[in-house]
Protein backbone atom coordinates (compact mmCIF):
# COMPACT_ATOMS: atom_id res chain seq x y z
CA UNK A 1 0.00 0.00 0.00
CA UNK A 2 1.46 3.51 -0.79
CA UNK A 3 2.33 5.51 2.52
CA UNK A 4 1.29 8.76 3.57
CA UNK A 5 4.86 10.24 2.52
CA UNK A 6 4.75 8.85 -1.13
CA UNK A 7 1.50 10.88 -1.64
CA UNK A 8 2.55 14.20 0.02
CA UNK A 9 5.64 14.04 -2.65
CA UNK A 10 3.69 13.39 -5.15
CA UNK A 11 1.30 16.23 -4.75
CA UNK A 12 4.20 18.14 -4.15
CA UNK A 13 5.45 17.05 -7.66
CA UNK A 14 2.34 18.07 -9.05
CA UNK A 15 1.79 21.42 -7.64
CA UNK A 16 5.63 22.48 -9.16
CA UNK A 17 4.59 21.00 -12.17
CA UNK A 18 1.22 23.36 -11.93
CA UNK A 19 3.40 26.46 -11.06
CA UNK A 20 5.18 25.89 -14.58
CA UNK A 21 1.68 25.08 -16.42
CA UNK A 22 0.46 28.36 -14.57
CA UNK A 23 4.06 30.90 -15.86
CA UNK A 24 3.65 29.79 -19.38
CA UNK A 25 0.07 30.50 -19.51
CA UNK A 26 0.64 34.06 -18.66
CA UNK A 27 3.66 34.36 -20.24
CA UNK A 28 1.73 33.06 -23.94
CA UNK A 29 -1.00 35.53 -23.05
CA UNK A 30 1.29 38.42 -22.77
CA UNK A 31 2.98 37.43 -26.15
CA UNK A 32 -0.23 37.54 -27.99
CA UNK A 33 -1.02 40.79 -27.11
CA UNK A 34 1.83 42.22 -27.96
CA UNK A 35 1.98 40.88 -31.49
CA UNK A 36 -1.51 41.60 -31.58
CA UNK A 37 -0.52 45.45 -30.79
CA UNK A 38 2.12 45.31 -33.24
CA UNK A 39 -0.27 44.16 -35.88
CA UNK A 40 -2.32 46.47 -35.18
CA UNK A 41 -0.09 49.70 -36.06
CA UNK A 42 0.51 48.05 -38.72
CA UNK A 43 -2.43 47.17 -40.68
CA UNK A 44 -3.92 50.74 -41.83
CA UNK A 45 -0.20 50.90 -43.94
CA UNK A 46 -1.10 47.50 -45.79
CA UNK A 47 -4.54 48.13 -46.08
CA UNK A 48 -4.23 51.68 -47.21
CA UNK A 49 -1.56 50.07 -50.06
CA UNK A 50 -4.02 47.67 -51.26
CA UNK A 51 -7.03 50.17 -51.91
CA UNK A 52 -4.37 52.17 -53.82
CA UNK A 53 -3.81 49.11 -55.76
CA UNK A 54 -7.31 48.80 -56.58
CA UNK A 55 -7.33 52.29 -57.34
CA UNK A 56 -4.70 51.65 -60.00
CA UNK A 57 -7.20 48.87 -61.29
CA UNK A 58 -9.84 51.13 -62.02
CA UNK A 59 -8.06 52.71 -64.82
CA UNK A 60 -6.46 49.83 -66.46
CA UNK A 61 -8.91 47.19 -67.91
CA UNK A 62 -5.67 44.65 -68.32
CA UNK A 63 -1.92 44.03 -66.88
CA UNK A 64 0.85 41.95 -68.22
CA UNK A 65 2.44 42.45 -65.04
CA UNK A 66 4.14 39.05 -63.64
CA UNK A 67 2.70 39.09 -60.25
CA UNK A 68 -0.36 38.55 -61.66
CA UNK A 69 -2.22 35.59 -63.36
CA UNK A 70 -1.77 35.05 -67.03
CA UNK A 71 -4.05 32.80 -69.27
CA UNK A 72 -2.82 29.43 -69.65
CA UNK A 73 -3.88 27.16 -72.84
CA UNK A 74 -6.56 25.06 -71.71
CA UNK A 75 -6.44 22.54 -69.06
CA UNK A 76 -2.66 23.11 -68.39
CA UNK A 77 -2.48 23.92 -64.89
CA UNK A 78 0.89 25.26 -63.04
CA UNK A 79 3.22 22.60 -62.50
CA UNK A 80 6.23 24.08 -60.14
CA UNK A 81 4.66 25.05 -56.94
CA UNK A 82 5.89 26.16 -54.09
CA UNK A 83 4.41 25.89 -50.36
CA UNK A 84 5.45 28.42 -47.43
CA UNK A 85 4.28 26.35 -44.43
CA UNK A 86 4.41 28.29 -40.85
CA UNK A 87 4.30 26.06 -37.64
CA UNK A 88 6.23 26.62 -34.15
CA UNK A 89 9.55 26.23 -32.55
CA UNK A 90 7.92 24.38 -29.66
CA UNK A 91 5.72 21.48 -29.49
CA UNK A 92 3.31 22.05 -26.12
CA UNK A 93 0.57 23.92 -28.49
CA UNK A 94 -1.96 20.93 -28.74
CA UNK A 95 -3.22 20.41 -32.77
CA UNK A 96 -2.05 23.59 -34.35
CA UNK A 97 1.61 22.52 -35.45
CA UNK A 98 -0.29 18.57 -36.96
CA UNK A 99 -3.50 20.83 -38.67
CA UNK A 100 -0.72 22.55 -40.52
CA UNK A 101 1.33 19.88 -41.39
CA UNK A 102 -1.17 17.71 -42.05
CA UNK A 103 -2.96 20.62 -44.36
CA UNK A 104 0.80 20.60 -46.27
CA UNK A 105 1.03 17.23 -46.78
CA UNK A 106 -2.30 16.56 -48.25
CA UNK A 107 -1.66 19.31 -50.48
CA UNK A 108 2.40 17.84 -52.05
CA UNK A 109 0.23 14.48 -52.60
CA UNK A 110 -2.02 16.58 -55.02
CA UNK A 111 1.29 18.46 -56.65
CA UNK A 112 4.12 16.26 -56.23
CA UNK A 113 6.44 19.14 -58.14
CA UNK A 114 6.23 20.97 -54.88
CA UNK A 115 9.16 23.23 -53.42
CA UNK A 116 8.19 23.69 -49.44
CA UNK A 117 9.43 26.55 -47.48
CA UNK A 118 9.18 25.58 -43.67
CA UNK A 119 8.90 28.37 -40.91
CA UNK A 120 9.58 27.51 -37.18
CA UNK A 121 11.23 24.62 -35.78
CA UNK A 122 9.04 22.46 -35.16
CA UNK A 123 8.13 21.63 -38.66
CA UNK A 124 11.87 21.58 -40.08
CA UNK A 125 12.49 18.59 -37.96
CA UNK A 126 9.05 16.93 -38.28
CA UNK A 127 10.33 17.09 -42.07
CA UNK A 128 13.89 16.10 -41.44
CA UNK A 129 12.73 13.26 -39.25
CA UNK A 130 10.60 12.17 -42.71
CA UNK A 131 12.93 12.48 -44.84
CA UNK A 132 10.99 15.20 -46.84
CA UNK A 133 13.15 17.61 -48.80
CA UNK A 134 12.54 21.44 -48.03
CA UNK A 135 14.82 24.20 -48.73
CA UNK A 136 17.73 24.39 -46.58
CA UNK A 137 18.49 28.04 -46.77
CA UNK A 138 14.86 29.13 -45.97
CA UNK A 139 15.59 29.52 -41.91
CA UNK A 140 13.21 31.65 -40.05
CA UNK A 141 11.74 31.05 -36.72
CA UNK A 142 8.63 32.19 -34.77
CA UNK A 143 9.93 33.47 -31.73
CA UNK A 144 8.00 37.24 -32.18
CA UNK A 145 7.38 37.92 -35.92
CA UNK A 146 8.64 41.19 -37.05
CA UNK A 147 8.34 43.17 -40.06
CA UNK A 148 11.72 42.40 -41.13
CA UNK A 149 11.47 38.87 -41.10
CA UNK A 150 8.73 39.25 -43.49
CA UNK A 151 10.54 41.50 -45.61
CA UNK A 152 13.33 38.48 -45.62
CA UNK A 153 11.32 35.94 -46.40
CA UNK A 154 9.27 37.85 -49.32
CA UNK A 155 12.80 38.52 -50.91
CA UNK A 156 13.42 34.75 -50.87
CA UNK A 157 10.24 33.52 -52.63
CA UNK A 158 10.30 36.54 -55.37
CA UNK A 159 13.63 35.08 -56.04
CA UNK A 160 12.18 32.11 -56.81
CA UNK A 161 9.32 33.47 -58.86
CA UNK A 162 11.19 35.84 -60.62
CA UNK A 163 13.89 33.20 -62.09
CA UNK A 164 10.64 31.45 -63.17
CA UNK A 165 11.56 28.23 -60.84
CA UNK A 166 7.84 28.89 -59.17
CA UNK A 167 4.61 28.93 -61.12
CA UNK A 168 2.67 29.08 -58.17
CA UNK A 169 3.40 29.83 -54.64
CA UNK A 170 0.92 29.95 -52.02
CA UNK A 171 1.47 29.80 -47.99
CA UNK A 172 -0.38 27.61 -45.00
CA UNK A 173 -1.00 29.11 -41.90
CA UNK A 174 -3.25 29.15 -38.90
CA UNK A 175 -6.32 32.20 -38.63
CA UNK A 176 -6.72 33.74 -35.14
CA UNK A 177 -9.92 32.94 -33.89
CA UNK A 178 -9.86 34.68 -30.82
CA UNK A 179 -10.75 32.25 -27.67
CA UNK A 180 -11.45 29.41 -30.04
CA UNK A 181 -8.86 26.84 -31.80
CA UNK A 182 -7.50 28.97 -35.26
CA UNK A 183 -8.58 27.85 -38.17
CA UNK A 184 -6.02 26.35 -40.72
CA UNK A 185 -5.63 27.91 -44.17
CA UNK A 186 -4.23 27.73 -47.50
CA UNK A 187 -3.92 30.93 -49.29
CA UNK A 188 -2.41 31.23 -53.25
CA UNK A 189 0.45 34.31 -52.63
CA UNK A 190 1.50 34.56 -56.18
CA UNK A 191 0.57 34.98 -59.13
CA UNK A 192 -2.46 37.81 -57.48
CA UNK A 193 -5.92 38.15 -58.96
CA UNK A 194 -6.56 41.71 -59.65
CA UNK A 195 -10.16 40.65 -58.34
CA UNK A 196 -8.47 40.60 -55.21
CA UNK A 197 -8.12 44.16 -54.92
CA UNK A 198 -11.26 45.35 -57.79
CA UNK A 199 -13.78 44.21 -58.59
CA UNK A 200 -14.96 45.06 -62.21
CA UNK A 201 -18.49 44.32 -61.62
CA UNK A 202 -19.31 46.20 -59.02
CA UNK A 203 -17.01 49.40 -60.18
CA UNK A 204 -19.39 49.93 -63.19
CA UNK A 205 -17.73 51.22 -65.90
CA UNK A 206 -13.57 51.42 -66.42
CA UNK A 207 -12.63 54.49 -67.07
CA UNK A 208 -9.03 54.12 -68.73
CA UNK A 209 -6.34 56.75 -68.40
CA UNK A 210 -2.91 57.33 -69.47
CA UNK A 211 -0.35 56.95 -67.17
CA UNK A 212 3.29 58.46 -67.65
CA UNK A 213 4.62 55.68 -65.25
CA UNK A 214 3.06 52.34 -66.94
CA UNK A 215 0.93 50.88 -64.88
CA UNK A 216 3.31 47.72 -64.78
CA UNK A 217 5.90 49.70 -63.33
CA UNK A 218 4.09 51.07 -60.91
CA UNK A 219 2.96 47.76 -59.72
CA UNK A 220 6.63 46.23 -59.76
CA UNK A 221 7.13 48.93 -57.51
CA UNK A 222 4.23 48.35 -54.86
CA UNK A 223 3.57 44.56 -54.88
CA UNK A 224 6.35 43.60 -53.07
CA UNK A 225 5.38 45.62 -50.59
CA UNK A 226 2.01 43.98 -50.25
CA UNK A 227 3.31 40.95 -50.33
CA UNK A 228 5.61 41.56 -47.61
CA UNK A 229 2.16 42.74 -45.62
CA UNK A 230 0.24 40.36 -46.56
CA UNK A 231 3.00 37.58 -45.00
CA UNK A 232 3.61 39.69 -41.80
CA UNK A 233 -0.39 39.27 -41.80
CA UNK A 234 -0.11 35.41 -41.66
CA UNK A 235 2.85 35.02 -39.33
CA UNK A 236 1.09 37.61 -36.81
CA UNK A 237 -2.11 35.58 -37.01
CA UNK A 238 -0.22 31.78 -36.72
CA UNK A 239 2.06 33.07 -33.62
CA UNK A 240 -1.70 34.72 -32.23
CA UNK A 241 -3.15 31.19 -32.62
CA UNK A 242 -0.17 29.16 -31.43
CA UNK A 243 -0.24 31.03 -28.25
CA UNK A 244 -3.90 30.83 -27.64
CA UNK A 245 -3.48 26.75 -28.47
CA UNK A 246 -0.59 26.77 -26.51
CA UNK A 247 -2.99 29.65 -23.15
CA UNK A 248 -5.85 26.34 -24.31
CA UNK A 249 -2.95 23.65 -23.02
CA UNK A 250 -1.94 25.43 -20.04
CA UNK A 251 -5.21 25.57 -18.72
CA UNK A 252 -6.13 22.52 -19.57
CA UNK A 253 -3.08 20.61 -17.97
CA UNK A 254 -3.62 23.35 -14.81
CA UNK A 255 -6.97 22.43 -14.21
CA UNK A 256 -5.85 18.55 -14.64
CA UNK A 257 -3.20 19.36 -11.98
CA UNK A 258 -5.49 20.95 -9.31
CA UNK A 259 -8.27 18.24 -9.62
CA UNK A 260 -5.36 15.31 -9.24
CA UNK A 261 -4.41 17.47 -6.47
CA UNK A 262 -7.06 17.47 -4.55
CA UNK A 263 -8.25 13.56 -5.48
CA UNK A 264 -4.05 12.88 -3.99
CA UNK A 265 -5.36 15.44 -0.60
CA UNK A 266 -8.35 13.35 -0.30
CA UNK A 267 -6.28 9.92 -0.67
CA UNK A 268 -3.67 11.50 1.51
CA UNK A 269 -6.25 11.97 4.64
CA UNK A 270 -7.48 8.51 4.06
CA UNK A 271 -4.22 7.01 3.70
CA UNK A 272 -3.41 9.12 7.20
CA UNK A 273 -6.44 8.05 9.21
CA UNK A 274 -6.40 4.63 8.88
CA UNK A 275 -2.57 4.66 9.73
CA UNK A 276 -3.80 6.96 13.13
CA UNK A 277 -6.49 4.32 13.61
CA UNK A 278 -4.34 1.40 13.24
CA UNK A 279 -1.57 3.07 15.79
CA UNK A 280 -4.96 4.00 18.23
CA UNK A 281 -6.15 0.42 17.71
CA UNK A 282 -2.44 -1.29 18.18
CA UNK A 283 -1.76 1.09 21.07
CA UNK A 284 -4.95 -0.07 22.87
CA UNK A 285 -4.54 -3.43 22.08
CA UNK A 286 -0.95 -3.08 23.86
CA UNK A 287 -2.43 -1.30 27.00
CA UNK A 288 -5.36 -4.11 27.63
CA UNK A 289 -2.39 -6.94 27.04
CA UNK A 290 -0.46 -5.26 30.06
CA UNK A 291 -2.89 -4.17 31.90
CA UNK A 292 -3.96 -8.30 31.45
CA UNK A 293 0.07 -9.06 32.52
CA UNK A 294 -0.40 -6.62 36.06
CA UNK A 295 -3.82 -8.40 37.05
CA UNK A 296 -3.08 -10.96 39.81
CA UNK A 297 -4.06 -14.54 38.66
CA UNK A 298 -7.33 -15.55 39.66
CA UNK A 299 -8.05 -17.88 42.16
CA UNK A 300 -9.91 -21.22 41.90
Amino acid sequence: MISAAEIKAHINGIAETKKITDAMYKISSAKMSRALRDLENTTPYFEALAEKIGDLFVHVPATSNRYFKVTLPENTPHSNHGIVLITSDKGLAGDYNHAAINMCEQYMERHPLTTLFVIGEYGRQYFSNKNIPFAADFRYSLVRPQITDARSICADILEYYDRADLDEINIIYTDYMGNRPGECKKVTILPLDRTRFFDPEKAGEIVEKELITSPDEVLDGIIPSYIMGFIYGCLVESFCSEQQARIMAMKNASDNAEKMIKELKVKYNNVRQTAITREITEITAGARALKRKKEPPQEI
